[in-house]
């Protein structure tokens, strides 16, 4: 079995594929109208200078997630 790890964890320029998200039910809607979905390919673009938020690549667009968001999204880098 490959191992995942929590999406904030990737290094800018990894490509990953999503394959679980942690966030709460009635706080996943947003994502998941975004495209945020299991099984989509996104990429680290690039952090805040301090590290909040991050910008990831999804479906064709740039889209910023908060680190907290981003720690309970489980990626496997690809």
């Amino acid at each position: 079995m490959e191992t995942t790890t929590p999406l904030s964890a990737l290094n800018p320029g990894t490509h990953a594929v999503i394959v679980a998200i942690q966030i709460a039910p009635e706080n996943r809607g947003r994502l998941l109208e975004m495209g945020v979905l299991v099984g989509t390919r996104i990429e680290l673009v690039r952090r805040a200078p301090l590290g909040d938020p991050l910008e990831i690549k999804v479906r064709g667009y740039n889209l910023s997630l908060r680190k907290h968001e981003a720690d309970l999204i489980q990626v496997r880098p690809c």
